[in-house]
C-alpha cells in the first residue's frame, strides 16, 4: 500500500464504511470487525473483509463466546470462529469477559440479548479462565478479554474487576484489551448511585492497579449522558474525559495499539479517522516526551 498509514491506532470497520476505507488518503494502523458478522464462509461480509485483509491488518472482535457463562464455550461458535481465525489470519483475536448464554432447567440453553457482568468471586474466575483457555487452545493463540460497561452489580463479588482481570491473564496468558471508555461510563454510574466521589479519579485508581504487559490493546468510543444514568452506545466522538483517561493510561501502559469504536449514528469516515488521528498524537507526544526524559536522564 503507497498511502501513509497510522501506526498505532486503528478504526472498527462497518458496513457504511466498505468502500470509504480504499479511498481514505491516510490507512488506519488496523481495522477491527465483529467477528460474529463474518462467519459465513460464502457470504458477501466474509469476501469483503478478505478483500480488506489484503491490504490492513485486522483484528476480529467477538460478542457471542459467552466466556463467564458456567454453561461453558457453545461448540459451534467456537468452531466457526477458529475457521474465521484461520480464514483471515487476524492480528488478534478478542472477546467480553461477560456471559450471554446459561443451561436451561428444562434443557438446552438461553441466550441473553446483551453482555452481562460476571461477578468477580473465585468460583466465577474458575469458570472464565477455563474457557478462556479452551478457547485459547482451539484457536492456538492468546485472546484479548475486555472489561464490560455494566449496568448491574452482584452482592457476591469477592475481589475488585481489576484484581479478577489481573488473575485470569496471569492464569491463562490471556491480554486484558482495555476498554477507557466502558471504565469512565462505569464510574460516572457509581458516582451517581453514590459508590464514589470523583469519577475520573476512580477510573484513574482502577487502571493503575493493572500491570504493565498485560495490556495488548485499548478501545476509545463515545458515551451518551441521560441525566440518571450514562450509556456506553459508541454514537459519539471520544469525550474529553475519556482523553484524560487514555493518556493517564498510555503514561501508565506504555505505547499500546488503540481502536476507535463507534457503532451507531455512524459517521463519514473522515470523522473516525480523525479520532485515530487525535489517538495517534497522543501517543507520538507521550512517547517524545519519554524519549526527552531519557536523554535528560543519560
Amino acid at each position: 500500500m503507497s498511502r501513509p498509514a497510522l501506526q498505532h491506532c486503528g478504526i472498527g470497520w462497518r458496513h457504511p464504511h466498505r468502500h470509504a476505507l480504499f479511498d481514505s488518503p491516510v490507512a488506519p494502523a488496523f481495522i477491527e470487525v465483529h467477528s460474529e458478522n463474518h462467519f459465513a464462509p460464502g457470504g458477501a461480509a466474509r469476501a469483503s473483509l478478505l478483500a480488506a485483509r489484503k491490504d490492513h491488518a485486522v483484528s476480529l472482535h467477538g460478542v457471542g463466546l459467552s466466556l463467564g457463562a458456567a454453561a461453558g464455550i457453545d461448540p459451534d461458535h467456537l468452531h466457526q470462529l477458529a475457521e474465521l481465525v484461520q480464514a483471515v489470519d487476524p492480528l488478534r483475536v478478542s472477546d467480553h469477559a461477560s456471559f450471554a448464554r446459561s443451561g436451561w432447567p428444562t434443557g438446552g440453553f438461553v441466550h441473553a440479548a446483551d453482555l452481562l457482568p460476571s461477578p468477580c468471586t473465585r468460583e466465577a474466575l474458575e469458570v472464565m479462565c477455563a474457557n478462556v483457555q479452551q478457547v485459547q487452545d482451539r484457536l492456538r493463540r492468546p485472546i484479548g478479554v475486555e472489561n464490560l460497561s455494566a449496568y448491574v452489580r452482584w452482592r457476591s463479588d469477592e475481589m475488585d474487576e481489576p484484581t479478577f482481570l489481573g488473575e485470569l491473564t496471569r492464569r491463562t496468558g490471556c491480554t486484558l484489551l482495555l476498554d477507557v471508555n466502558n471504565l469512565m461510563v462505569n464510574a460516572l454510574n457509581d458516582q451517581r448511585q453514590g459508590r464514589c466521589e470523583d469519577a475520573a479519579r476512580s477510573a484513574q485508581a482502577w487502571v493503575d492497579r493493572l500491570q504493565p504487559g498485560t495490556v495488548s490493546e485499548i478501545h476509545l468510543a463515545g458515551h451518551a449522558d441521560l441525566g440518571d444514568i450514562v450509556i456506553d452506545d459508541h454514537g459519539s466522538p471520544v469525550s474529553g474525559p475519556v482523553w484524560s483517561l487514555y493518556r493517564h493510561a498510555l503514561q501508565r501502559l506504555g505505547p499500546t495499539l488503540t481502536l476507535i469504536e463507534w457503532d451507531t449514528d455512524l459517521p463519514a469516515l473522515e470523522v473516525l479517522m480523525g479520532q485515530a488521528a487525535q489517538a495517534e498524537r497522543i501517543q507520538n507526544s507521550l512517547a517524545e516526551t519519554r524519549r526527552l526524559h531519557t536523554e535528560v536522564a543519560a
